[in-house]
């Protein structure tokens, strides 16, 4: 059984916001309303239009902003470790970096103990970037109508299901 339909299921045994699975309703599984998927689909996306104006000030995508978040705070780690961190692979961070290094935000440069990790350190306009990004947080919360109540439930519950994946 997929997670999402074991997720489905649990939700409807427990009653939460859900439409009832009737009798004979084979297909119902398939609605997009009894998905968990498609919300969390839509609202990643519309969160990441809601970044695009924040960060066309900058000149970041959102994929770059996130990156430089992990720089701001570590200085300098190997592309794994970066990937981990973003649950990105080499193949989406390779040419991300690459770009990222045109623009001088950071430098790539092989580990002398070992050849093959390729080690990501902010460069200064990289860390002078942090300064103009620093505003982002706020200004992209004003433009979300969210208690900050339900904002820290929704924060944990995705926190521990990044956890399981």
């Amino acid at each position: 059984m997929a997670s999402n339909e074991i997720i489905n299921n649990k939700m409807r045994k427990e009653g939460t916001h859900m439409k009832t699975v009737k009798e004979g309703e084979t297909y119902d599984c398939l609605r997009l309303e009894n998905q968990l998927c498609f919300p969390l689909y839509v609202c990643a996306k519309e969160i990441v239009r809601r970044y695009k104006p924040f960060l066309d000030e900058i000149d970041l995508t959102y994929t770059q902003y996130i990156a430089m978040m992990a720089l701001w705070d570590k200085k300098k780690l190997n592309v794994k470790e970066l990937g981990d961190m973003l649950f990105l692979d080499s193949g989406t961070l390779t040419p991300l970096l690459k770009k990222m290094e045109e623009k001088g935000l950071l430098t790539r440069t092989r580990s002398k103990e070992d050849e093959r990790n390729l080690i990501v350190e902010i460069t200064d306009k990289g860390e002078a970037l942090k300064e103009e990004a620093k505003t982002i947080p706020e200004r992209l919360g004003s433009c979300l109508s969210m208690s900050e109540e339900d904002a820290g439930k929704l924060y944990e519950i995705l926190h521990r299901f990044m956890g399981t994946i």
